[in-house]
């Protein structure tokens, strides 16, 4: 939206201000486009959902795969018609929407985490505790930032109601197993600040622009001011928080080690509601509508009631899930450990399509029109569209 000066003078400070705040909710509400899925879980909020539609199950099929060197437990994302996922190799690789390499650069350490893609850079973590930005056309090095411990979970940028197309603001969050919550400039990679915790971020930092709210090793859902990287408070969950929390207004829901998922106000600092399932949740939730769906390593996929966490539909994997539920209009695709990636009716959790890769998914899918891609331990990212 661009408003002349003439335009702007008419314009009272209230409506000024209305209009900085609906920007910054429409930059941070949107999923992505329908032609990318540039991060994770497909926001900076974390909430897994597409906005794009998956073709109908008769007609899915494997379009391609594309080998690299060892296992990848990296999950994909696109944009521009490329895709980016990091490998076991030590590589990170660009690929075309049709299967074929673009270029890959060599990390020197395994990369785990999801890559991030945001205008035209892809920043992605490795296991030697670095973060790097690179040229997502070229794969040429912008900078390395350097953390003192790996970096398995996916970077994250902060939104900005500033529309150029790289503000000089904009900032990239991280976490670490040293601790450590960094956050860093997109454009220079210089540190911004840090924040420290008790014990391994393991997760994404989730944000709405304002507060960011990761939970940690040391059993505290932690929740801090994009700004000044202070604490604002912190939840204690009392154990192990692995899996990355997905946020919605002021609530966030995320799933702890001994197997609790829980509905937490971050503002009051209370437990809405929480549900105990039994297996360790490492996988990070979906959350559409009045649903929120996530699968446990006890081998099963669940759907929340997201008003009361009620069980409303349950289906069961023959493995072990440790990979994060999409959900697209009114279908769910899960990977599993049993080598399998499903797609599931969201209303009533029935089984409408699957597909047997053969190998163990611990990568979460990238969803855009009428294709998703996804990677297995056997070292291959495979796309799956149309007949």
């Amino acid at each position: 939206m661009v408003f002349t000066d003439l335009h702007m003078s008419r314009i009272s400070p209230c409506s000024l201000f209305i209009i900085h705040c609906s920007l910054l909710l429409a930059i941070v509400c949107h999923g992505q486009n329908n032609t990318e899925w540039s991060s994770y879980r497909g926001n900076p909020s974390l909430t897994g959902v597409s906005g794009s539609l998956l073709p109908s199950p008769s007609t899915l099929k494997l379009l391609w795969s594309f080998k690299t060197g060892d296992a990848v437990k990296s999950s994909p994302v696109f944009g521009s018609e490329n895709i980016f996922i990091g490998s076991n190799d030590g590589y990170l690789y660009s690929l075309s929407d049709k299967g074929r390499l673009n270029w890959k650069y060599y990390a020197g350490t395994s990369i785990e985490a999801p890559p991030l893609y945001h205008n035209n850079t892809v920043y992605a973590g490795s296991l030697g505790g670095i973060l790097f930005a690179l040229n997502a056309k070229t794969g040429k090095l912008k900078w390395k930032y350097k953390t003192g411990g790996q970096i398995a979970g996916s970077a994250n940028y902060i939104p900005t109601s500033d529309l150029r197309p790289q503000p000089s603001n904009l900032k990239i969050i991280v976490g670490s197993y040293d601790y450590s919550l960094h956050c860093v400039n997109a454009l220079s990679g210089k540190r911004i600040w840090e924040y420290t915790s008790d014990n391994y971020i393991n997760g994404c930092p989730a944000t709405n622009g304002k507060v960011i709210v990761f939970g940690g090793c040391d059993g505290l859902l932690h929740i801090v001011d994009v700004s000044s990287g202070v604490q604002i408070s912190n939840i204690d969950i009392s154990t192990y928080i692995a899996s990355s929390s997905a946020m919605e207004g002021n609530l966030a829901f995320f799933g702890n080690y001994d197997g609790v998922f829980i509905c937490a106000d971050f503002i009051t600092k209370k437990i809405i509601w929480k549900h105990d399932c039994g297996g360790t949740f490492m996988a990070s939730p979906a959350v559409s509508g009045n649903k929120i769906v996530l699968g446990s390593q006890d081998k099963n996929v669940y759907c929340f009631d997201k008003s009361d966490g009620k069980i409303l539909w349950t289906f069961k994997t023959r493995g072990k899930i440790t990979a994060s539920a999409i959900i697209a209009g009114t279908e769910v695709l899960i990977p599993s450990g049993d080598g399998t990636i499903y797609m599931l009716d969201l209303n009533s959790g029935k089984q409408l399509w699957s597909y047997e890769i053969g190998s163990p998914l611990s990568s979460t899918p990238a969803v855009g029109i009428n294709l998703f891609i996804i990677a297995a331990e056997d070292g291959k990212v495979y796309a799956f569209g149309e007949r």
